[in-house]
């Protein structure tokens, strides 16, 4: 008998036995339709993958199949009623008790990312709902403070670190979330935007550093630095919409310069870029070589069928953390074609909660088989958020175009099945702080205008 008619009869019956299994069992109000929905996806397997010709590429894509399969059959012969909720208390426990305690000696390769550290761990715990008490306020607004650089006013990435676009990022948006005003006087806005000159190219590109690179990355940076301290002028920004422009690839994505690989970091960086100068029907379109279609058709093949969870490259593995970079660009592109859901939330819910849960230490991680870390934590849950709202559009005069997104919860079930417990606090689309920090740090800065 032919060996491709043994193997099609050996997925039906596998299918119909879990379809029977699934009936079997009791329903309850936890999630049926996410249940439907992986048993769709556990019956996608690609018999293309097994018969092509051996790689590493295709052994570590079958590797991870595997890992997820298993996880997703386990899910699927519980029922419906054990399908993974979000193990909030668990994750809690894991941020508050790095926040609170000193790193081990492993976390020196990490001595320039201190204000990423500090901004992924209370971003986390914020998103899950758990407000930071005054006391921790207080100690990151003053931790974050010692990392500034006298002679630049920006932020380093620790002490005796280099003034650095990236560690002003994440320090800034540290900032917000401790919601600590004192703090934000304290920052010199005048060296800033003198930094963020310094660090600009004709082209319109920004360099991370002195004699640093440039990229997507950079100019991200830069303009959300220039965004949130409310010192975003003409000047800073000229031919900037047009190099980004100039970094979208033959693929759809963005890479991170001109003629580089699509990747999806590079990609929410100039998306997310792009829409800080403008709303994003007018600015991801042909006006500044954007186009849009392909970078709608590259963002949904992120999005693997099995997995659900999505990839940053091209034959490339699903990573949890592409559920921000990645799926972070699903609301631009949904407000630019004035279209809901052109993604499946569904399924990449299931793969947050199904796969990337850390269910012995709490966090988020990678995907199965690797440890939950502070960044895919943040990031994983980040990922959740856009998952769970849509993001209306309704431009602010005074605050600008980066600042007129405003979440709304989905509640349509054959969208997604937001179950109560699951439901977090949401990201701002552009800034990936937990919602609405990001815009009371903006308007602190309006109202100081004239002074």
């Amino acid at each position: 008998m032919d060996p491709q008619i043994d193997l099609d009869k050996e997925k039906l019956e596998y299918l119909v036995n879990l379809l029977k299994l699934s009936k079997s069992k009791e329903a309850t109000k936890n999630s049926t339709l996410n249940f439907d929905i992986l048993l769709e996806m556990v019956s996608s397997l690609p018999n293309e993958m097994h018969q092509s010709i051996p790689s590493r590429t295709v052994r570590d894509q079958l590797e991870t199949e595997e890992l997820v399969l298993e996880i997703y059959d386990n899910i699927l012969e519980s029922g419906s009623h054990k399908f993974p909720v979000l193990a909030k208390g668990k994750s809690l426990q894991y941020l508050k008790y790095f926040i609170s305690n000193s790193l081990p000696a492993g976390f020196a390769a990490l001595d320039a990312s201190h204000p990423w550290i500090i901004f992924h761990l209370s971003n986390s715990q914020v998103i899950l709902g758990e407000s930071l008490s005054d006391q921790l306020k207080a100690k990151i607004a003053l931790t974050v403070l010692s990392y500034i650089d006298e002679e630049t006013g920006v932020i380093s990435g620790g002490e005796f670190q280099i003034a650095h676009l990236a560690a002003t990022y994440a320090g800034l948006c540290a900032l917000a979330i401790a919601e600590n005003e004192d703090a934000f006087d304290e920052i010199d806005r005048i060296k800033v935007y003198k930094f963020l000159m310094d660090r600009k190219n004709k082209d319109g590109s920004f360099s991370m550093h002195e004699d640093g690179e440039f990229d997507t990355r950079a100019v991200y940076c830069a303009l959300c630095i220039a965004s949130l301290l409310d010192i975003l002028t003409d000047e800073l920004v000229e031919n900037t919409a047009e190099w980004l422009g100039k970094c979208q690839t033959y693929e759809g994505g963005f890479g991170g310069v001109p003629f580089d690989e699509a990747h999806g970091g590079y990609s929410f960086c100039a998306v997310a870029g792009l829409c800080i100068l403008g709303e994003p029907k007018e600015m991801l379109s042909n006006k500044y070589g954007i186009n849009l279609p392909k970078l709608i058709d590259w963002t949904f093949k992120r999005q693997y069928a099995i997995e659900g969870g999505l990839s940053g490259r091209t034959n490339k593995l699903v990573d949890g953390c592409y559920s921000h970079w990645i799926g972070g660009i699903v609301p631009f592109l949904e407000i630019a074609t004035g279209t809901r859901s052109i993604f499946n939330r569904i399924s990449l819910q299931n793969f947050i909660l199904g796969c990337c849960q850390a269910d012995q230490t709490g966090g988020f991680r990678d995907k199965p088989g690797k440890r939950a870390d502070f960044y895919h934590t943040n990031y994983v849950l980040s990922g959740l958020g856009m998952c769970q709202n849509y993001q209306e559009y309704e431009f602010k005069e005074k605050l600008g175009y980066a600042f007129s997104y405003k979440p709304e919860i989905i509640r349509d079930t054959n969208v997604i099945d937001n179950l109560e417990s699951n439901i977090i606090v949401p990201v701002d689309p552009i800034f990936g702080v937990a919602y609405p920090m990001a815009e009371k740090m903006k308007t602190f800065f309006v109202s100081k205008r004239g002074q």
